[in-house]
């Protein structure tokens, strides 16, 4: 047998095989929802939320950052597998040496220890995709070196086929979403994550979209040193955020704020989101400026999308009723009955709220559940009563990391018990804005660093 041949035939059986440890997952999953919903047995979901849970902890790849990510969707989740999944963690344990060792000559070639002057055996970071390496240049600069687990794209093709079981199982559970722009997104999204040299340009692109912002930092791409599967940039010394939870009200109300512009700015400027505030996605510095890490998973969105997110939160401080239907209409939600438009508006309120407001105040509340988690189930409830006249709502693909990345650092904030004037630091970005002029900066920037938009 050929190598070439006894690689697909290896990369087959590890396929199948992911195919079954999966599938017998959702396969429980399917059988104990169907029994309860039709045949009036009673699950206790919590364990068996646990017990899912376990099953996509010990898979590492895709299914398990599809699982953090739709335990922030509010929509997507009953809340027992929701407060479960978010406990879901980026510290998988990592590949060892002899694994780093053949993917590090693959990338790089035989000789590639020589193009080091150190290179730390463990790694400092194991996420789902992939794990991080410390190492020292020749020239004594140090460097974060992010490797790609192997066969990585079979484990996409697989989970996402997976999950498609997933949305279906609660589609005919519960009617209220269609879940349809929800795979769609995370499909497209998981899949440009596998693209290290994608994200290499990504993270040029942030560099220069935040090139102004003195209270963020990017790292450098070191092209030489990265691949396809191979993302090399300089490393950026910082510590974790929850380091800071018992700091004064300054500190942590000044690490909140140049979060708080890390996000937005690339937004409202240019109709650009990092769709992943996960908290291992940023540090923080002796002088409180943040380091912006993994840009893997950006939101390009049309123009369009953003004026929008603008006309609703004028439509919500005015209630206009009619410019809400309009920014909905905007972002792809069609013939919305008056009853579902003031269903939305509930989210809405929930998630414009801080910066509606012009005075000093915290994001919210969680009260250790889930942040949002209390209003969604609310949302929730009168979407599924109203699905049996109308049937449900599609959910447009741009909410899947819009509502992520709000829920996300709303989280944050929440951990860091920030108190901010958010309506100010809200209406400052958006003081000048001008949809035409976004269109031209994004197009400049997406064409500076050979990125194509994204958007559905």
């Amino acid at each position: 047998m050929s190598e070439n041949a006894a690689f697909k035939e290896n990369t087959v059986g590890k396929r199948m095989a992911r195919y079954g440890r999966v599938s017998g997952t959702m396969a429980g999953l399917a059988t104990k929802l169907a029994g309860e919903k039709f045949l009036g047995l009673k699950i206790e979901r919590e364990e068996h939320a646990k017990a899912l849970t376990l099953a996509l902890g010990n898979l590492k790849g895709p299914l398990m950052k599809v699982g953090q990510i739709l335990a922030t969707i509010p929509e997507a989740l009953p809340t027992e597998y929701a407060e479960e999944l978010r406990q879901l963690q980026s510290d998988a344990p990592p590949m060892g040496w002899p694994f780093v060792r053949r993917r590090m000559k693959t990338e790089l070639g035989p000789d590639w220890e020589n193009r080091f002057e150190s290179f730390e055996k463990e790694a400092t970071a194991a996420a789902s995709l992939g794990q991080v390496h410390k190492a020292l240049a020749n020239n004594s600069q140090l460097l974060a070196c992010k490797l790609q687990y192997p066969d990585m794209q079979s484990a996409i093709d697989a989970d996402l086929n997976q999950l498609k079981i997933i949305f279906s199982i609660y589609e005919r559970y519960d009617k209220a979403i269609r879940t349809e722009h929800i795979h769609a997104e995370l499909s497209e999204r998981l899949r440009e994550e596998l693209d290290y040299s994608r994200e290499a340009k990504a993270t040029k692109m942030y560099r220069h979209m935040l090139r102004d912002e003195k209270g963020v930092h990017v790292p450098e791409i070191i092209d030489e040193l990265s691949t396809d599967r191979l993302l090399t940039s300089t490393w950026l010394e910082g510590e974790k955020i929850l380091n800071f939870k018992e700091s004064s009200a300054e500190t942590r109300n000044q690490i909140a704020l140049n979060m708080f512009r890390a996000w937005y700015v690339p937004l409202y400027y240019n109709g650009i989101i990092h769709g992943d505030p996960h908290l291992g996605n940023y540090t923080v510095r002796k002088d409180l400026s943040i380091n912006l890490l993994d840009f893997g998973c950006i939101r390009v969105f049309p123009p369009s999308f953003v004026r929008g997110v603008i006309d609703l939160y004028k439509a919500l401080m005015t209630n206009d009723n009619a410019l809400a239907v309009h920014a909905y209409e905007t972002w792809g939600f069609t013939n919305l009955s008056k009853e579902q438009v003031e269903t939305l508006n509930i989210w809405a309120s929930f998630l414009y709220g801080p910066i509606m407001e012009d005075k000093v105040r915290p994001i919210g509340h969680a009260d250790g559940a889930i942040y949002g988690r209390d209003t969604a189930e609310k949302v929730h409830t009168r979407l599924r009563d109203l699905s049996k006249e109308r049937g449900g709502i599609s959910v447009p693909r741009e909410f899947v990391f819009m509502d992520r990345a709000a829920l996300g650092l709303g989280s944050v904030f929440i951990h860091l018990n920030a108190e901010v004037n958010w309506y100010r630091l809200f209406n400052e970005l958006i003081e000048d804005f001008d949809e035409n002029e976004l269109a031209a900066r994004q197009t400049a920037v997406l064409q500076q660093f050979e990125l194509i938009s994204t958007e559905s």
